[in-house]
Order: structure tokens, then sequence, then C-alpha cells
């Protein structure tokens, strides 16, 4: 694998998207809003609350003083005092209390949800096959057997054509409500299987072995693991993260030697700064391990031979102050640095005097090209990167020794519009690249490209079994100002006949934090909204790297706001321009995108006719002035540390959604949450929730549901999936008074 801008700030929500939207299929309009709809027929009445009483949150006085200021707080107390473990009996009551109302509002819509969980399954591919790839002499591939929540993984060996299961996922998740891998790997001499998994949702692995010879377990078991587990290239050796007992948190990269003691575990790398994340990976060439400790914009990364002999050696310092993505091919490093431009160059080293000094640019940075990751290759570097918005692949060749003299070309992709990344690519010398791609309108596509014909060969397109007319949907790139005069990309995907005349009810999404970037993908899930009558549309808000680095800069620390502002800003232009009337807008978020929802229900509450937060980051105060959560430390660097900075602590307060909820009318909302999620705690979306019912006015629907079983990924099943997004689809199709 390659180690790609090892990005290990825990980035939390981009995925909400790519997840609920990632399963599609042509199915007719339904009823509700037609696509001829005029404006004078949207009834703009809202969700209203259901006839029972809802939870009421007890309030305990709290208040502490910071910077001269005092912050009370009546929901502290729902943060377990004995966290991580919950077993504090209000905190408890309260949750449950919520869970059951939020059943009874499901109770008399089980026939809608029900309806959008067989759409979404009906355009899900039960027997999901992959396109296999070649590692090592052995071809693998993974599949689904027809229901199974989980995939089967299976290898042949290419010298005898013998295949066999290596890994049965759905055998291995029986008797756990929750299980994931976190990360598998086999041994360089084929023999071992390694994974990670994790059986509550915590993100707090174990890991096991698995000897593929005889198929017995080794009694080897290792736990508190961060997740990734990679082979030395001894094949006895496993390294790893290891989390702190009490804390979510790595400090070290271990090695453990096969068939002994966890607790005799070697240290190859210690982080003393409870502010940095630690990570590893090996590079393309299989020749290096790399280990990087990261804090936002800092970056430190250290290099060992990937038998782990010799000792660490620095590639970049953190007192440098840039981050690096890095990789190898025949001696020497290929790097791109932010060191002397915010998007990125690419510089060459060589992998026996790699220290910065000896660094040789390859490629300046631009202004107008974001270079964002690479990958090496025996042949030639392939390298992705975004220029104005729009993405491109390109392959590089291998200058010569003493020249920075470049050959490259760009893959020619069918539509302008895309998302594209580098595949699975695990073997170093290969004819033919494989990469992924998809649009809006496009399902996801697996290609292999031949760099020789500059052809692309499609491999697979995602089978949508209940029928997809790509014909019958368009998509659309718009730039519309912020209030500032920056211009924001937003992507729109509607099925054709929409009409600019407001008539339409809106899903706008959004998230911008941590540079992580909501590209504009494919969603048979989608689907069942915009065959509503429904457009969606994605807001490139600042805070993500849409338009480059300093796109993440522009909506970070002092300039947070930019980020809400963008959203809000967006989605004013897109009443403007005739997509939509204000207050038929539907806007959802997670994570860092939930706090997106929150501060956009905070200034602009008459815009939306729904919101979902899903596991949001509303409390960012109370988190930020927390450093015994593990998370907050590392987090400083994002969003400013309120403990020393007075400025910070101003700053935060005044944006913070849980601070700034005020006594006035709202939309109605749907608020998801995990008892386990180490990243947004449970007690963020619970005080949300209990401060909006003691504060708002109104009589709009608002439903909190707190997994109580898992984290920050809730349902891990690909059908518990669906069931949890046909819920979420039901809220937002019911505020728009579509009941089937």
């Amino acid at each position: 694998m390659t180690l790609t801008h090892l990005k290990l700030t825990w980035i939390a929500g981009a995925a909400f998207m790519m997840a609920a939207c990632n399963v599609d299929a042509q199915q007719p309009v339904q009823p509700g809003i037609a696509l001829n709809t005029t404006q004078t027929d949207i009834d703009m009445s809202r969700i209203k609350a259901i006839d029972i009483a809802a939870p009421k949150a007890p309030q305990k006085d709290s208040a502490r003083d910071y910077h001269g200021q005092n912050l009370a707080d009546k929901y502290f107390w729902m943060k377990d005092p004995d966290y991580p473990t919950v077993d504090d009996e209000d905190v408890l009551n309260y949750l449950n209390e919520e869970n059951a109302y939020y059943q009874t509002f499901l109770k008399p819509h089980t026939s809608l949800v029900d309806t959008l969980f067989e759409e979404f399954k009906g355009r899900t591919d039960e027997t999901e096959e992959s396109v296999p790839y070649i590692k090592n002499g052995y071809e693998y591939r993974w599949y689904f057997e027809e229901g199974a929540e989980y995939r089967t993984r299976a290898r042949k060996d290419l010298a005898t054509g013998d295949e066999t299961v290596f890994m049965d996922e759905t055998a291995l998740a029986e008797g756990h409500d929750y299980f994931v891998i976190g990360g598998w790997t086999i041994s360089p001499d084929n023999r071992y299987l390694a994974y990670s998994y994790d059986t509550a949702g915590d993100e707090r692995y174990q890991v096991k072995v698995r000897d593929l010879t005889t198929g017995d377990y080794l009694p080897d078991v290792l736990s508190d693991v961060q997740g990734n587990v990679e082979f030395a290239a001894d094949s006895a050796t496993l390294v790893y993260a290891l989390l702190e007992k009490e804390r979510w948190h790595a400090k070290n990269i271990k090695t453990h030697t096969l068939g002994t003691p966890q607790s005799e575990d070697g240290t190859l790398y210690t982080e003393d700064d409870d502010g940095f994340f630690i990570g590893f990976g090996l590079t393309s060439s299989n020749k290096y391990f790399i280990i990087v400790s990261n804090q936002g914009e800092i970056q430190e990364s250290y290099v060992i031979a990937a038998d782990l002999s010799g000792e660490l050696t620095q590639i970049a310092p953190r007192a440098a102050g840039f981050t690096q993505t890095i990789d190898h091919a025949d001696g020497y490093f290929y790097i791109l640095a932010n060191d002397t431009h915010p998007n990125s160059r690419l510089v060459r080293v060589a992998d026996s005097a790699p220290a910065m000094e000896n660094w040789t640019t390859l490629r300046a940075g631009s202004d107008d090209v974001y270079l964002m990751n690479l990958q090496t290759f025996a042949d030639e570097i392939v390298l992705k990167s975004r220029k104005n918005g729009y993405e491109t692949v390109e392959l590089i060749g291998y200058p010569d020794a003493d020249s920075t003299k470049l050959k490259s070309h760009s893959v020619k992709f069918p539509e302008v519009i895309f998302t594209a990344s580098i595949g699975v690519n695990p073997e170093f010398d290969q004819d033919k690249i494989r990469l992924n791609y998809e649009s809006m309108v496009t399902p996801s596509t697996v290609f292999d490209y031949d760099p020789e014909s500059k052809t692309l060969e499609t491999r697979k397109v995602q089978n949508i079994p209940s029928g997809y007319d790509k014909s019958q949907y368009q998509t659309e790139r718009l730039m519309i100002p912020a209030r500032d005069g920056t211009l924001i990309p937003v992507s729109i995907v509607s099925k054709k006949g929409f009409k600019k005349d407001r008539s339409h009810p809106m899903w706008l999404y959004g998230y911008g934090a941590y540079s992580a970037t909501i590209t504009p993908r494919f969603s048979t899930l989608r689907l069942s909204a915009l065959d509503r009558g429904f457009s969606y549309a994605i807001a490139h808000v600042r805070g993500g790297s849409m338009m480059g680095y300093d796109w993440y800069l522009d909506g970070k620390l002092t300039k947070r706001t930019n980020t809400f502002n963008d959203f809000v800003d967006v989605a004013e232009g897109l009443v403007e321009r005739g997509y939509v009337q204000a207050g038929n807008i539907s806007a959802s978020g997670r994570s860092a995108g939930g706090e997106l929802m929150g501060a956009a229900t905070i200034q602009a509450p008459d815009m939306w006719r729904s919101v979902n937060l899903g596991v949001p980051f509303v409390d960012v105060l109370n988190t930020m002035l927390d450093e015994t959560l593990p998370l907050t430390p590392p987090e400083w660097k994002e969003w400013g540390n309120p403990i020393t900075d007075a400025a910070a602590y101003d700053l935060i307060k005044s944006y913070s959604p849980y601070d700034n909820i005020e006594a006035r009318d709202y939309p109605p909302m749907f608020v998801s949450g995990g008892l386990n999620d180490p990243r947004v705690t449970y007690w963020e979306p619970a005080k949300w929730t209990a401060k909006m019912r003691e504060m708002k006015t109104d009589d709009n629907l608002l439903v909190m549901r707190i997994n109580m079983g898992a984290g920050h990924f809730a349902n891990s099943g690909r059908y518990g999936r669906l069931r949890d997004y046909a819920e979420e689809y039901a809220f937002m199709l019911l505020a728009h008074g579509i009941e089937e």
C-alpha cells in the first residue's frame, strides 16, 4: 500500500454521503412532489411533533470559569464521570427515553421506511463481487453470498489454479451485533493472515493470526490495536499501533513476533506529544515502512527497511511545519510536500540520504493545481491532482538520475465532472493501472488503464438489479459567491425535466473540515430522493480542499466561520437561481458536517425544511476544553485551544452550535449518535437534543436515535446500514409532506 498523505486526524464525517449514497437504480417518479409541480402547489408546513410528550432531560447546575468568563452548562452531567465506561443511571435513562420516543415517531411510518428499504435493497447487487487483483502469485477477490451482510474473501493459487476462502467475514461476525474488519494483511511468504476486528464500534481493535496452510489460528491475540496491521519482510513479525488503555490514542508503534505474548512486543516508535496522531504503512515497492506523526498541517515522517533492520531515518521533521505524501521506487523516495507551496510540489530524494536538504524538485507547486496523491510503480508514477475543482489522474515517467525533466500524460475520462481515484494496485510491476471512477450520474466503475495505448478497459460497472437509466438524470457544477465574494463550487444532480422555477424540494449536503472533500459521487440510495422530485446538491465549502489546500486553511481556526457562511450562502444562491424555494431545503451532514448542520440551523433556521445532524460535533467549546479526551489535544490545531487562548475561547463560543441555541423556532431535526463513538462522543448529540427541546419555541419534530451498541459508523452490516438510511430518508420525505 502507499502511505498516501497518511492524514491521521480523525476525519469522521466525510464518509456519510459516500456510504449513504453508494449502493442506485431507475425507479418511476414516486407520489409526492412531481417533476411538473408548480411553486403554488408546495405545502410549506413542516413535520410536527408527535402527540406524546417528548423526553425532558434533567437539568443540573454546572459552572466553570475560563478567562474571566463563566461557562454554565445544565447538561454537562451527560458525560458519564466513568467514561469511557457509560453506566450512569440518569444518562442511560435519558438516552433510552429518547430512543423510545424515536420509535414512537417511527411506528406509524413503518410502511414508508419499508418502501425505502426495499428500494435501496432492490438496487443492491446481493451477490456483488470485486474485480480480482494479483499479488505475490495469488489472485484475490471478494464477494457477497446472497443475503449476506459481510464479504467473503478468497484467493486463487496461480500455480495450481486452486481457490480457497481465506476470510469469511459473515462467519466471523456471527454472534455479534456489530462487526467491522479494521485491516488485514497476508505475510510475504503467503502463509499467514492477520486481521483486526471491532465488535463494539469503539474502534479499539483486536488482531488474530491464522495459518493459511493448516487453517488453524495461532495463539497470538493482540488487544487495543488502532486498526492497521502489517507484516514485516520476515513474515514472522507484525507491526501495529497500540492504543493507550484509558485513551483512544496510540503513542507507540509496536512490533510483535509470532508465538510470543503481546507483553513482550518491541517498540518501533514512540510519540511523546499527546497532540499528535501516529500511523504507518508500507511503500508500494514493499521495501520500506513509513511512520508518520501528524497534527493538522504539521507532519513528521520516518522510514525503516521493511525487514526492520537498521534505525529509523527521518524524512522530514515536525519543526519544518508541513505535510508529506511519500512513496518509493528504484532507490528513490518520491514525495508530495507542501513546504514551498500550499498545493504541494513533487520531489525526489535518494533513499540512502533522504534528509530534506537533499530533496530535488521535479514539479513545483502551482496556484491552480493541487497535488493530492501519488503511487509509484516500476515504470511510472501515478499522480492524482485537482485543477480548479476538477480531478485529474496523470502518469509520469521516471526522470534520469541526473535529470528533473518529466514526461507525462493525463488519463482521458468520459466526463468533465467526476470522481476518480487510484484503485487496488498491490503489485509494484504491472502492465496496467487500476483506477476507480464515478460521477453523480455514472455508477461506480473500475477501469484498467493501459499506459502504452492510453486506453481505459472497463472491468466492472456497479450492477443495479432493479435497473438504472443514466439518460434520465443530469449533473452540473455551479460557482456561487459567498458573502465575502469567494466563489463556492456546488455539484448538483437532478432528474431530467427539472425546472428552475423553485417548485422542487432540494437536499443540500455539506462537510467542510480536515481538508476532506465530498466529491461528486454516484448514489443508488439518492435516487429515491431524485425520483420523488428532489434535486441534490453538495456545497463544497471551505474547510475541505475542493479548490486546493488554501481552501482548507480558509475554513479552520480563526477562519472557521467561513465554512458555515459558505453553506448558508450557497443555499441562498440556489434559491436566487430558481433551484428551490427558501424553506424547502433539507440539509444534512455528519460529524464535523454535523457541526456545520448545527451552525447552519442556528444561523438560518428558516431556510431549512428539515436538518439531519449525523453524529454531530456540536458541543465544540466543551470538547476543546476537555483535554482528558484523547482526541482533543490533536484537534487544537484544527479548532484552536480555548484553555490557553482567550481569543480562541471567544471565537469557538461564538459559533459552537450547542452554546448558541436560543429561544426561537427551528426546523424539524433528526439527530443520531453512538454510545461507543470515540470520535464524536454520545453526549454531544444528547446535549444538543436536550437543550433544543428546552429552548425551541416551535412544535416541529425533533428526534434522536442513539445506537446503544455501536460507534461513529452505526450499523456495520450492509442491510443494517440500509435500514438506518431508510429511516433517515423517511424523516426527510415526511418533512416535505411525502408519505410514500
